[in-house]
């Protein structure tokens, strides 16, 4: 299958196209700098230059392509309001170029925001609708396209896709200590992350491609609950730091922009995800990762 991926070179996209590659696709990949078109190609994958805001590059990946895989996202957390308007228009360029032809679309989503009481699961909807919304409702929007003849996915990814070299949600959190001295947890630490090690997240985006139907919600979830306590803990045992809870009103003055997030309840099961497609978790948990000392050189870029 010819595979268009947007985030080829990123954190979870370069996975994703290794994991392709191997399984035999052909890959193009978008790639926004010289860097990325080097990282891209090396992987083996052909290079379509241009970034989330050059749609016209967008429009053409997609309809050059028999798949696209979206998990490119501008994470500006200073200016929500256009990372949320571009997710919307990648998402809306993507659906229209695949529109009649039942091609498979996976669109990156998350489980933030899913249930706020337990963990969710894939019968839970998605909250997000219009483009004011997280991400622009780039999950539902994906979805309407189904009624168009698009195979769209939704592959909702728990809040730590973990390894080395991950700069994403640890990576900060373990900045916040380094720079504070001590290893934090909000409040009482007993909200729940799920989490799910980089190669495992990419082979279920393979195989949801492959395989999942028009309107399937993937959880790239394999630790279901793990307290935000627990993984200060194993921070503060990597970095022989003290462990101590943060007041909520102090989070984001300790934390920086992840305090908006530490103190949130993000965790979700993947039963059916792992009985509908034969995808069983086989990477390191989180805890093994930061152990290995995955995380204490690694800077947030």
């Amino acid at each position: 299958m010819r595979v268009f991926v947007t985030g080829a070179s990123g954190w979870i996209g370069s996975a994703t196209v290794d994991e392709l590659v191997a399984a035999g696709h052909q890959v193009v990949g978008l790639a926004r700098s010289d860097a990325s078109v080097a990282r891209v190609e090396a992987a083996g994958a052909t290079a379509l230059r241009g970034d989330l805001d050059d749609l016209d590059a967008i429009r053409r990946g997609a309809s050059e392509s028999e798949g696209v895989v979206h998990l490119a996202n501008k994470h500006d957390w200073a200016n929500p309001v256009a990372t949320n308007a571009a997710e919307r228009a990648v998402v809306e360029t993507i659906g229209t170029a695949l529109a009649g032809s039942d091609r498979p679309f996976i669109v990156a989503s998350g489980i933030a925001g899913l249930a706020s009481d337990r963990p969710a699961t894939e019968a839970h909807p998605n909250p997000f609708v219009g483009p004011d919304s997280m991400r622009g409702g780039s999950e539902n929007r994906g979805f309407d396209f189904v009624d168009q003849g698009v195979r769209t996915v939704a592959a909702r990814f728990a809040p730590t896709v973990h390894g080395i070299g991950d700069h994403g949600f640890i990576a900060a959190i373990v900045a916040a200590a380094e720079q504070q001295g001590v290893s934090g947890y909000i409040g009482d630490g007993t909200n729940n992350w799920s989490a799910v090690h980089r190669s495992d997240a990419a082979r279920l985006v393979r195989l949801g491609l492959e395989s999942a139907p028009a309107g399937a919600r993937l959880h790239a979830v394999a630790e279901p609950v793990v307290s935000t306590r627990s993984i200060a803990e194993a921070i503060g045992e990597g970095l022989g730091l003290p462990v101590t809870s943060i007041d909520p009103a102090d989070a984001e003055s300790h934390f920086g922009f992840i305090g908006r997030f530490f103190g949130l309840e993000m965790s979700a099961t993947s039963t059916e995800t792992q009985e509908r497609f034969g995808w069983t978790p086989t990477g390191p948990t989180l805890a093994e990762d930061i152990a290995a000392g995955a995380y204490f050189d690694v800077r947030v870029s």
